[in-house]
């Protein structure tokens, strides 16, 4: 793991080789063993994805962040409201806000702390925090879990949305299976993981970002306009203690898996020019500011207008299954849902891709080239469609992976690198904080776990593979 090593700082802020188009270059020229600095080297973190371009603005932050974060985990936010009520469910959303805007502040802070080091990566950051070895076994299993997890929910999403669309505009055609809806979604990847680097994505990512926002609106504003029926209620279902205990908990991974952005944010920023004059964490966070307005933009007003809506039957993992009037503006939004997670899908997988990369080039010390990149990509797509045609369990998969792998990597562990890395004095405001965070999360990550799990479990015997 030793060639996943951390990259000088880079004060040029200049335009950088473009991974598609100097492929066969770098191809031709002579490799060297790792450890031993040349041009040669150079040129290969030029061509990786996160590193292969830094002329980013901030406005690409912005929405880069807000693609990665609004995905379609904002549409079951009414569904975790039956089980959390209004009182605990409006104060996990506004915490959950607030304590993960804090944490991307400190990430965003920590990305250049060292003079003359820019933490390009999430695993950088960690190997400077709890050293070499430790760091990476830290933090890229869970970086893994969270990126590859993201993409396989995705991959349903989108052939949910895709199926649903269909339904909507054309109720008399022939039934489709789901699996063949979600490979129709997963063949788009094959050509759009082959842009190089996340400069390359803008153009997709901003529009993933309008969609979001847009969708977002259609589910609220629709729920408004069909208003709270007469025999809305906001009770909690009757069910068991036991059940309604484990459904407590999957809804808070529902919450968590909803602010899953801190996992490419470092990555995001890598992308940003830097100097020491103008370090990228300024325009960074002019980015990040804005697309956390955005956040909260969608978020309350889809979890709490659509309980308000719909109240305790409101047990869907999205809110648009709900509603059919006016059928037009239904699939629209529908439509915009896979748009949106087509954006969300390259977004996760390009730090995925980069880790890839890097170990085939740096460590297996493969020729970094067109063929390599084609190959490799192709695989990891074809891969995450195979799963989420296997496993459609969307839902079930929100509980789990939202609390297994969002919880630690976005509420917990950026607060346990500050305080490895700054050391803040017991009991003053930043370690109290800090301890709140990490407490908070802690819990946040065994509960929803195990609500997630329960849930798959109990479920187990509904399942169908390959629907």
């Amino acid at each position: 793991m030793g060639s996943l090593s951390r990259r000088p700082f880079d004060v040029s802020g200049g335009d950088h080789y473009d991974g598609m188009k100097n492929a066969h270059k770098l191809q031709s020229q002579d490799y060297i063993e790792e450890g031993k600095p040349s041009r040669t080297m150079k040129n290969v973190d030029d061509w990786l994805p996160v590193t292969g371009s830094r002329n980013a603005k901030w406005w690409y932050a912005a929405f880069h962040n807000v693609t990665a974060m609004v995905g379609a985990g904002v549409l079951s936010l009414p569904a975790a409201m039956v089980y959390l009520g209004w009182g605990p469910g409006v104060a996990v959303m506004v915490i959950s806000w607030i304590i993960t805007l804090y944490t991307l502040w400190q990430m965003v802070e920590m990305h250049e702390m060292v003079p003359g080091k820019r933490f390009d990566r999430y695993h950088e950051l960690g190997q400077q925090a709890f050293g070499e070895k430790l760091g990476l076994w830290i933090v890229i299993p869970q970086q893994l879990i969270v990126e590859v997890g993201v993409d396989i929910v995705y991959m349903v999403t989108g052939g949910k949305s895709l199926k649903n669309f269909y339904s909507l505009v054309c109720k008399d055609c022939k039934h489709i299976r789901q699996s063949y809806w979600i490979l129709i979604f997963g063949s788009v990847h094959f050509f759009l993981a082959q842009l190089p680097n996340f400069n390359s994505i803008a153009g997709v990512s901003l529009a993933a970002a309008v969609m979001s926002l847009s969708y977002s609106t259609i589910a609220w504003g629709a729920s408004a306009h069909h208003g709270r029926g007469p025999g809305v209620s906001y009770g909690y279902p009757h069910q068991t203690t036991a059940d309604t205990i484990f459904n407590v908990f999957n809804a808070l991974g529902q919450v968590a898996f909803a602010y899953a952005g801190h996992n490419v944010v470092l990555e995001i920023q890598a992308t940003i020019p830097s100097t020491p004059q103008k370090p990228s964490k300024i325009p960074m966070w002019r980015g990040v500011v804005v697309a956390y307005i955005i956040v909260a933009l969608c978020y309350f007003p889809v979890a709490f207008v659509g309980y308000w809506a719909f109240g305790n039957d409101t047990t869907f993992d999205n809110v648009l299954g709900k509603l059919q009037h006016p059928t037009w503006l239904i699939a629209a939004a529908n439509l915009m849902v896979v748009i949106h997670v087509i954006g969300s899908y390259q977004i996760y997988a390009m730090p995925v891709f980069d880790m890839l990369e890097t170990v085939l080039v740096k460590k297996l010390h493969l020729p970094p080239g067109l063929t390599l990149r084609i190959i490799v990509r192709s695989l990891y797509v074809a891969l995450t469609c195979f799963i989420g045609i296997t496993l459609p369990f969307f839902g079930d998969l929100l509980g789990f992976f939202g609390g297994f792998a969002f919880a630690p990597t976005t509420f917990f562990l950026p607060c346990c690198m500050w305080l490895a890395v700054y050391k803040p004095k017991p009991f003053s405001l930043s370690w109290m904080a800090n301890w709140i965070s990490i407490i908070l999360g802690v819990l946040l990550m065994l509960v929803s776990s195990i609500g997630g799990l329960r849930s798959i479990i109990r479920d187990a015997s509904k399942y169908q593979f390959y629907q």
